[in-house]
């Protein structure tokens, strides 16, 4: 079995750096990715955050996709509750009429912001928190990007322009098991973020596979998991590159606004307390970290436990040099430019 590898970017900023250097690096690190034989190339959406730039990966999607020519481009993910479905679809079919067979829309439910934030992103909608929108959102998506809206449907008749002979892939993002039920009872590829979550996911996967409904568009289920990864020379420089990601993570899911990535000295100085070295020892769960060879072993464990051939990597660390230095030895380990 090939192993396919592909990057999910959130547009990190560091410490001292802007916002619009980080997009700036985006479209950098995409060109660079392109080159060197990776297969997709995602953009997230967050919010009102001082550390990930990547707000609107519609927008970015369009910018990255006319500098890159051989990668599948997409969303990683758009985070529906937030939109109108149709408009999303409207959005994607543009994309997909721009770039034909190169786009992918992945799509999730979580905030990707403060609740204070979501609120304002739902501008009054009336059902902005009720989980149960959610199903009717993905099924209208994927109706309106293939212009397949059922007779019943209030809106019949309404259509997503531009039309074309091709549509963008539909994939399902989650951390849990509820999404992968839905891409399941859907017939709609589905990927598992080990990086937010790395309890269960290869469990939740293999339920997914076992209760896919097949699907005109998806005859049999295409799973995908994304992950941590700081690859360095050796393991001891990736452990000390990774530092910066871990403080930031820790700060997040302790309750507090982490800021921009800190510098690798910060984090060196922050872990010299017992408790903060402890937990970001704990954020090492939610990927891998070493060098070309230990880290080739990592993905190849983690696609077994999966089961899928082909999975998504996220890496963040202060220096940008090393970021993309870290995906040109994972490409040369693996041979993708082969």
């Amino acid at each position: 079995m090939t192993l396919r590898l592909s990057v999910l970017d959130q547009s990190p900023i560091r410490k001292g750096g802007t916002a619009a250097d980080a997009v700036r690096e985006t479209l950098e690190l995409a060109q660079l990715c392109d080159r060197l034989g990776y297969h997709r190339y995602w953009l997230a959406e967050h919010h009102s955050s001082q550390a990930l730039a990547g707000s609107t990966p519609e927008v970015l999607i369009a910018r990255v996709a006319g500098l890159t020519e051989r990668m599948k481009i997409g969303s990683g993910g758009v985070m529906l509750p937030h939109y109108s479905a149709y408009k999303v679809a409207e959005n994607f079919r543009m994309l997909e009429t721009l770039f034909p067979g190169r786009i992918d829309v992945g799509i999730g439910r979580a905030p990707g912001s403060d609740q204070r934030t979501m609120r304002v992103l739902a501008a009054g909608k009336p059902n902005w928190s009720d989980p149960s929108e959610y199903p009717v959102q993905v099924s209208d998506l994927v109706a309106w990007l293939h212009d397949a809206l059922p007779d019943s449907h209030g809106a019949r008749g309404v259509t997503a322009q531009p039309a074309g002979p091709t549509t963008p892939d539909v994939w399902l993002l989650g951390s849990s098991d509820d999404s992968a039920a839905l891409a399941a009872h859907f017939g709609l590829p589905f990927c598992f973020a080990h990086f937010i979550n790395p309890d269960g996911g290869d469990g939740v996967t293999r339920a997914y596979r076992a209760h896919f409904r097949p699907s005109a568009l998806h005859p049999r289920p295409q799973a995908m998991m994304a992950m941590g990864v700081m690859c360095a020379q050796t393991d001891a420089e990736a452990d000390q590159l990774s530092k910066s990601r871990e403080l930031w993570a820790m700060r997040l899911r302790t309750g507090n606004e982490p800021g921009p990535f800190p510098p690798v000295e910060e984090a060196l100085e922050a872990e010299k307390d017992p408790r903060t070295r402890a937990f970001m020892t704990a954020m090492r769960r939610r990927g891998v970290t070493g060098s070309p060879k230990t880290v080739r072993a990592g993905i190849e464990e983690h696609a077994r436990r999966y089961q899928v051939d082909e999975i998504m990597l996220v890496t963040i660390c202060f220096d940008f040099a090393r970021r993309k230095r870290s995906y040109e030895l994972i490409a040369e380990e693996f041979g993708l430019g082969a």
